[in-house]
């Protein structure tokens, strides 16, 4: 009886395995249709798949990318003559073959019971991904358009997968060309766009150093390094882009105030007095250089630099700015220390001080408010140095921020 029994059983597992490689010619049959029922193919190859008698069998998968890539070269033709193709439908299918033909490919790759390998699909899977690879990245670039950015991920992540698998090493398909790059810097950036400061970082710094806009990249770099508060990455990125692009001032600046920020002045000056001596003609530099001077109180430094960095830009209200606020804000220091004496000479000396700061300002915050009236900053600081020196026009500066 036992006997019977595991007779019944073995011709059970010879049925299920016929009918599963049954079920993968049925589905490759229809996916050759003049009009194939991908959804039907899609049904018939599922559970080979998974079953114990086909899953380890190089066909199986290579059908099953075949079924995807028949779907997406029949809508991709349309594209060709013209037509309008289905793309969320077409890209799917694309996305969906690549994993299939991977797997194909690494099980085609096995030796046989003689230990020999005998690849039957390698050539074909090569030629197919070879076809399609550039389509990878229009994937990605149609998602990225439509602002879908983890599918647009997903995509230049294939095409880069694509170019970079050990399979295809001695093929065209893996060559790093222009495309290669734009791929890499587009991934990046749409990385930036999910909210997920560790992938972001991964592909821009795999991007970085690609000589494919590699000035965003690095600068979108500092910004997630920012997110996450990683002050020691940022220091790092910002002295590697500093050296990459040193005609940026994109990497100083952050540099100095980090520097500030976390009171390493004499580091600030350092970087700054040797960016000022190969460009000395940069207003920035110098507003720099002042910011540094300023936060330690060094009213003096701050005003020469401050007042060379207005000889360079007389123009600039940033500048124009700058050079007033150091004369406004010791004429408020000056009046807050007036405030504490109680002897009445004394108390209208050092009032008589502040106001001469007040009007050393007053032309400084007027001409920037010419040169940008809708700044709300120029406007309270003459509103204030109107009102200390009691000036007629305190009403109508005030009248005006009222509005």
């Amino acid at each position: 009886m036992k006997n019977v029994l595991l007779i019944i059983g073995l011709c059970l597992v010879t049925v299920t395995a016929f009918a599963q490689k049954k079920a993968v010619s049925a589905a490759e049959r229809i996916s050759k249709e003049s009009k194939p029922n991908y959804d039907e193919a899609r049904g018939l190859i599922k559970g080979a798949l998974s079953d114990p008698e086909t899953k380890d069998d190089a066909k199986t998968w290579y059908i099953a990318g075949k079924i995807e890539d028949a779907q997406f070269t029949d809508e991709n033709t349309k594209q060709i003559l013209g037509q309008q193709p289905n793309e969320p439908v077409m890209y799917e299918a694309l996305a969906n073959s690549l994993p299939y033909f991977m797997r194909a490919y690494e099980l085609d790759q096995q030796p046989d019971e003689k230990g020999k390998v005998k690849p039957k699909y390698v050539k074909n899977i090569l030629g197919t991904l070879t076809s399609n690879h550039v389509y990878y990245l229009n994937g990605g670039a149609y998602y990225f358009d439509q602002r879908d950015y983890k599918k647009a991920c997903d995509f230049f992540e294939q095409y880069l997968d694509i170019s970079d698998s050990p399979y295809f090493k001695d093929e065209r398909i893996a060559q790093r060309d222009s495309n290669y790059m734009i791929v890499q810097f587009y991934l990046a950036v749409a990385s930036t766009q999910l909210d997920d400061s560790k992938l972001a970082i991964k592909n821009l710094t795999r991007a970085k150093d690609t000589p494919y806009r590699q000035n965003d990249v690095y600068q979108y770099l500092c910004y997630e390094y920012v997110q996450i508060q990683d002050s020691v990455s940022l220091e790092k990125t910002l002295e590697e882009g500093m050296k990459v692009f040193p005609d940026s001032s994109y990497y100083l600046l952050n540099l100095i105030s980090l520097y500030i920020s976390s009171n390493r002045d004499n580091k600030a000056i350092e970087y700054l007095n040797t960016a000022i001596a190969r460009d000395p003609k940069n207003s920035d530099l110098y507003q720099a250089m002042g910011s540094v001077f300023e936060a330690s109180k060094d009213y003096a430094k701050a005003e020469e630099n401050y007042l060379k960095a207005l000889e360079n830009a007389p123009e600039s209200p940033a500048a124009l700015s700058n050079v007033g606020r150091i004369y406004y804000n010791q004429a408020v220091n000056k009046l807050g220390e007036a405030n504490l004496i109680s002897d009445a000479t004394l108390y209208n000396q050092e009032k008589n001080v502040a106001k001469d700061f007040f009007k050393k300002a007053l032309p400084y915050f007027e001409k920037a408010y010419n040169l940008s009236p809708n700044e709300r900053e120029y406007m309270v600081a003459l509103r204030g140095i109107y009102y200390n020196l009691g000036m007629e026009e305190f009403n109508e500066i005030e009248e005006k921020m009222n509005q």
